[in-house]
């Protein structure tokens, strides 16, 4: 089992940035890949951005290409999702997670946090 608690969210403002952190604990975080997802009302949840388990690989979903960057610091268990030039529609619960190979799907990440709401507001 991997537990995974997202931090950072909060109210901003159209343009400004803010840091999530997801912490983990459990089984070996260095194994896993890690994701990041959002899910905004009445909407399918979405790819973010993921890293591998080294942390050597990154990619992003279209929409915050050029504006988030995702890392990883496995000495402290923890991954972090940097998101600058925040637009309204990056609202959403966001969500890490975590996976034996990493991907694009919901179905390739076995754990999941309980997600950190970000608002923006224009």
């Amino acid at each position: 089992q991997v537990q995974l608690v997202e931090s950072g969210g909060g109210l901003v403002q159209a343009g400004d940035s803010l840091r999530l952190s997801c912490a983990a604990s459990g089984r070996t975080f260095s194994g896993y890949a890690m994701g990041w997802f959002r899910q905004a009302p009445g909407k399918e949840r979405e790819f973010v951005a993921a890293i591998s388990w080294r942390g050597g690989v990154t990619y992003y979903g279209d929409s915050v290409k050029g504006r988030f960057v995702i890392s990883r610091d496995n000495a402290k268990n923890t991954v972090y999702l940097q998101m600058n030039s925040l637009e309204p529609e990056d609202t959403a619960v966001y969500y890490c997670a975590a996976s034996p190979g990493g991907g694009r799907s919901v179905r390739q990440y076995d754990y999941w946090g309980q997600g950190t709401q970000v608002t923006v507001s224009s």
